[in-house]
Protein backbone atom coordinates (compact mmCIF):
# COMPACT_ATOMS: atom_id res chain seq x y z
CA UNK A 1 0.00 0.00 0.00
CA UNK A 2 1.08 3.69 -0.67
CA UNK A 3 0.31 6.36 2.17
CA UNK A 4 0.65 9.92 1.07
CA UNK A 5 0.14 13.42 2.88
CA UNK A 6 0.70 16.70 1.26
CA UNK A 7 -0.15 20.14 2.28
CA UNK A 8 -1.48 21.62 -1.01
CA UNK A 9 -1.86 24.98 0.37
CA UNK A 10 -5.33 25.41 -1.34
CA UNK A 11 -7.42 22.84 -2.80
CA UNK A 12 -8.74 24.57 -5.56
CA UNK A 13 -5.49 26.33 -6.27
CA UNK A 14 -3.68 22.99 -6.60
CA UNK A 15 -6.37 21.73 -8.99
CA UNK A 16 -5.08 24.27 -11.16
CA UNK A 17 -1.90 22.50 -11.73
CA UNK A 18 -0.85 19.17 -11.39
CA UNK A 19 -3.62 17.63 -8.57
CA UNK A 20 -5.63 15.21 -10.58
CA UNK A 21 -2.31 14.33 -12.75
CA UNK A 22 -0.21 13.86 -9.21
CA UNK A 23 -3.11 11.72 -8.45
CA UNK A 24 -3.17 9.34 -11.33
CA UNK A 25 0.52 9.16 -11.08
CA UNK A 26 1.21 8.26 -7.54
CA UNK A 27 -2.47 6.51 -7.08
CA UNK A 28 -2.09 6.32 -3.83
CA UNK A 29 -3.98 3.88 -1.67
CA UNK A 30 -4.49 6.40 1.21
CA UNK A 31 -4.18 10.15 0.65
CA UNK A 32 -4.53 12.98 3.41
CA UNK A 33 -4.11 16.72 2.54
CA UNK A 34 -3.67 19.55 4.58
CA UNK A 35 -4.67 23.33 3.98
CA UNK A 36 -7.76 23.01 1.80
CA UNK A 37 -9.05 26.03 2.53
CA UNK A 38 -12.66 25.55 1.51
CA UNK A 39 -16.40 24.79 3.41
CA UNK A 40 -18.52 21.69 2.41
CA UNK A 41 -20.37 23.72 -0.30
CA UNK A 42 -17.04 24.67 -2.37
CA UNK A 43 -15.99 20.86 -2.93
CA UNK A 44 -14.98 21.44 -6.60
CA UNK A 45 -17.02 19.01 -9.26
CA UNK A 46 -13.22 17.39 -10.22
CA UNK A 47 -13.04 16.55 -6.31
CA UNK A 48 -16.53 14.71 -5.88
CA UNK A 49 -16.54 12.96 -8.99
CA UNK A 50 -12.91 10.85 -8.30
CA UNK A 51 -12.78 7.27 -9.33
CA UNK A 52 -12.39 4.49 -6.96
CA UNK A 53 -11.72 7.01 -3.57
CA UNK A 54 -13.84 7.60 -0.65
CA UNK A 55 -13.47 11.34 0.48
CA UNK A 56 -13.35 12.59 3.74
CA UNK A 57 -13.50 16.44 4.69
CA UNK A 58 -12.66 18.63 7.93
CA UNK A 59 -13.98 21.93 7.54
CA UNK A 60 -12.88 24.60 9.75
CA UNK A 61 -15.24 27.34 10.97
CA UNK A 62 -13.97 30.18 9.62
CA UNK A 63 -13.97 30.51 6.11
CA UNK A 64 -10.81 30.33 3.52
CA UNK A 65 -9.08 28.44 6.50
CA UNK A 66 -7.13 25.26 7.15
CA UNK A 67 -8.91 22.11 6.68
CA UNK A 68 -7.89 18.46 5.72
CA UNK A 69 -8.83 15.63 3.51
CA UNK A 70 -8.51 12.17 3.19
CA UNK A 71 -8.76 9.91 0.07
CA UNK A 72 -9.67 6.39 0.50
CA UNK A 73 -9.35 3.77 -1.98
CA UNK A 74 -10.96 1.38 0.79
CA UNK A 75 -14.05 2.47 3.28
CA UNK A 76 -12.37 2.99 6.62
CA UNK A 77 -14.64 1.15 9.34
CA UNK A 78 -14.73 4.48 11.22
CA UNK A 79 -14.34 8.00 10.24
CA UNK A 80 -14.39 11.07 12.60
CA UNK A 81 -13.03 14.68 12.98
CA UNK A 82 -11.58 13.68 16.79
CA UNK A 83 -8.61 13.72 19.14
CA UNK A 84 -10.71 13.93 22.41
CA UNK A 85 -11.12 17.30 22.59
CA UNK A 86 -13.69 20.09 21.86
CA UNK A 87 -11.10 22.89 21.62
CA UNK A 88 -9.21 21.51 19.01
CA UNK A 89 -12.52 20.12 16.74
CA UNK A 90 -12.92 23.41 15.28
CA UNK A 91 -10.15 24.34 12.90
CA UNK A 92 -10.56 21.36 10.44
CA UNK A 93 -7.49 20.04 11.18
CA UNK A 94 -8.46 16.04 11.81
CA UNK A 95 -9.05 12.80 9.70
CA UNK A 96 -8.97 9.74 12.01
CA UNK A 97 -9.80 7.25 10.04
CA UNK A 98 -9.37 3.11 11.58
CA UNK A 99 -9.19 0.26 8.99
CA UNK A 100 -8.78 -3.60 9.53
CA UNK A 101 -4.75 -2.98 10.47
CA UNK A 102 -4.18 0.86 11.55
CA UNK A 103 -5.60 4.08 12.56
CA UNK A 104 -4.87 6.43 9.93
CA UNK A 105 -4.26 10.38 11.14
CA UNK A 106 -4.24 13.22 8.88
CA UNK A 107 -3.54 16.15 10.91
CA UNK A 108 -2.79 19.58 9.74
CA UNK A 109 -0.62 20.73 12.93
CA UNK A 110 -1.60 24.35 14.10
CA UNK A 111 1.26 27.16 13.74
CA UNK A 112 2.68 28.71 16.64
CA UNK A 113 4.27 31.30 14.67
CA UNK A 114 1.39 34.44 14.79
CA UNK A 115 1.89 34.83 18.65
CA UNK A 116 2.58 33.29 22.30
CA UNK A 117 -1.54 32.39 22.19
CA UNK A 118 -1.06 30.00 18.92
CA UNK A 119 2.03 29.02 20.51
CA UNK A 120 0.12 27.52 23.53
CA UNK A 121 -2.09 26.27 21.34
CA UNK A 122 -0.09 24.17 19.06
CA UNK A 123 1.95 23.05 22.14
CA UNK A 124 -1.54 22.23 23.79
CA UNK A 125 -2.80 20.66 20.47
CA UNK A 126 0.75 18.19 20.67
CA UNK A 127 0.08 17.45 23.85
CA UNK A 128 -3.74 16.32 23.47
CA UNK A 129 -2.81 14.29 20.34
CA UNK A 130 -0.39 12.09 22.76
CA UNK A 131 -2.71 11.16 24.82
CA UNK A 132 -5.40 10.49 22.35
CA UNK A 133 -2.47 7.94 20.31
CA UNK A 134 -1.75 6.02 23.63
CA UNK A 135 -5.11 5.20 24.29
CA UNK A 136 -6.07 3.81 21.04
CA UNK A 137 -2.21 2.07 21.08
CA UNK A 138 -3.44 0.92 24.67
CA UNK A 139 -6.43 -0.99 22.85
CA UNK A 140 -3.90 -2.65 20.84
CA UNK A 141 -4.22 -0.80 17.71
CA UNK A 142 -1.44 0.50 14.96
CA UNK A 143 -1.11 4.11 14.59
CA UNK A 144 0.17 6.15 11.52
CA UNK A 145 0.16 9.89 12.00
CA UNK A 146 0.89 11.67 8.81
CA UNK A 147 0.73 15.28 8.09
CA UNK A 148 2.16 19.10 8.58
CA UNK A 149 3.30 18.90 12.22
CA UNK A 150 5.11 22.09 11.36
CA UNK A 151 8.25 21.99 13.53
CA UNK A 152 11.12 20.55 11.88
CA UNK A 153 12.69 18.11 14.40
CA UNK A 154 16.87 18.26 14.59
CA UNK A 155 19.22 20.40 12.80
CA UNK A 156 19.64 18.15 9.39
CA UNK A 157 15.81 19.21 8.91
CA UNK A 158 15.96 22.35 7.54
CA UNK A 159 18.75 24.03 5.74
CA UNK A 160 19.76 26.89 8.44
CA UNK A 161 19.32 25.98 11.56
CA UNK A 162 20.89 28.50 14.07
CA UNK A 163 19.11 31.07 11.93
CA UNK A 164 15.92 29.86 13.43
CA UNK A 165 16.51 28.28 16.57
CA UNK A 166 14.14 31.48 18.50
CA UNK A 167 11.54 31.17 15.91
CA UNK A 168 8.35 28.77 16.00
CA UNK A 169 9.07 26.34 13.64
CA UNK A 170 12.31 25.35 15.29
CA UNK A 171 12.14 26.35 19.38
CA UNK A 172 13.51 24.14 21.65
CA UNK A 173 10.15 23.47 22.95
CA UNK A 174 8.00 22.18 19.95
CA UNK A 175 11.11 19.84 19.29
CA UNK A 176 11.09 18.63 22.24
CA UNK A 177 7.88 17.31 21.96
CA UNK A 178 8.94 15.49 18.59
CA UNK A 179 11.44 13.77 21.22
CA UNK A 180 9.06 13.15 23.45
CA UNK A 181 6.64 11.62 20.87
CA UNK A 182 9.93 8.75 19.98
CA UNK A 183 10.49 8.13 23.34
CA UNK A 184 6.90 6.92 23.66
CA UNK A 185 7.31 4.59 20.86
CA UNK A 186 7.10 6.21 18.02
CA UNK A 187 8.90 6.09 15.10
CA UNK A 188 9.96 9.02 12.43
CA UNK A 189 9.77 7.06 8.95
CA UNK A 190 11.67 9.15 6.84
CA UNK A 191 14.28 8.88 9.19
CA UNK A 192 14.27 5.48 9.81
CA UNK A 193 15.54 4.73 6.39
CA UNK A 194 17.27 7.61 5.29
CA UNK A 195 19.88 9.94 7.24
CA UNK A 196 20.36 12.01 3.91
CA UNK A 197 20.94 15.98 4.68
CA UNK A 198 18.96 18.62 2.53
CA UNK A 199 15.73 16.57 2.23
CA UNK A 200 12.82 18.96 3.06
CA UNK A 201 9.37 19.36 2.00
CA UNK A 202 8.71 23.00 2.53
CA UNK A 203 10.35 26.34 0.98
CA UNK A 204 8.95 29.96 1.70
CA UNK A 205 7.93 31.41 -1.66
CA UNK A 206 10.23 34.00 -0.67
CA UNK A 207 14.29 34.59 -2.03
CA UNK A 208 13.83 31.55 -4.76
CA UNK A 209 13.51 29.31 -1.39
CA UNK A 210 13.08 26.14 -3.26
CA UNK A 211 15.36 26.95 -6.15
CA UNK A 212 18.01 26.93 -4.09
CA UNK A 213 16.48 24.28 -1.99
CA UNK A 214 16.82 25.80 1.52
CA UNK A 215 13.77 24.45 3.35
CA UNK A 216 12.37 22.46 6.04
CA UNK A 217 11.17 19.36 7.05
CA UNK A 218 8.21 19.73 8.56
CA UNK A 219 5.62 17.02 7.14
CA UNK A 220 5.97 13.71 8.78
CA UNK A 221 4.62 9.93 8.92
CA UNK A 222 5.16 8.46 12.22
CA UNK A 223 4.51 4.90 13.27
CA UNK A 224 4.14 2.83 16.74
CA UNK A 225 7.23 1.18 16.19
CA UNK A 226 4.96 -2.45 16.68
CA UNK A 227 3.73 -1.04 13.08
CA UNK A 228 7.58 -0.60 11.84
CA UNK A 229 8.25 -4.01 10.57
CA UNK A 230 4.91 -3.48 8.09
CA UNK A 231 6.80 -0.27 6.83
CA UNK A 232 8.93 -0.90 3.67
CA UNK A 233 9.98 2.12 2.87
CA UNK A 234 9.71 6.38 2.57
CA UNK A 235 9.77 8.81 0.68
CA UNK A 236 9.76 12.75 0.09
CA UNK A 237 8.26 13.67 -3.51
CA UNK A 238 10.62 16.62 -3.78
CA UNK A 239 9.87 17.05 -7.71
CA UNK A 240 6.14 17.59 -7.23
CA UNK A 241 5.09 21.08 -7.92
CA UNK A 242 1.96 23.26 -6.76
CA UNK A 243 2.19 23.97 -3.36
CA UNK A 244 5.07 25.62 -1.48
CA UNK A 245 4.70 21.65 0.30
CA UNK A 246 5.68 18.45 -1.49
CA UNK A 247 4.14 15.32 -0.74
CA UNK A 248 5.21 12.58 1.42
CA UNK A 249 4.80 9.13 2.57
CA UNK A 250 5.39 5.55 2.53
CA UNK A 251 4.28 1.80 1.51
CA UNK A 252 3.35 -0.48 3.88
CA UNK A 253 2.99 -4.13 3.32
CA UNK A 254 0.10 -5.88 5.42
Amino acid sequence: MKLISWNVNGLRAVLKKNFLEFIDNENPDILGIQETKLQADQIPDEIKNLDNYHLYFDHAHRKGYSGVALFSKKEPLKISNQIGNPLFETEGRINCAEYDDFVFLNIYFPNGQKDDERLKFKLDFYDQLLIFIEDLRKQGKNLIIAGDYNTAHKEIDLANPKENEKFSGFLPIERAWLDKLIDHGYVDTFRHFYQDPDQYSWWSYRVRARERNVGWRIDYFFVNKEFLPKVKNAFILQHIEGSDHCPVGIEIEL
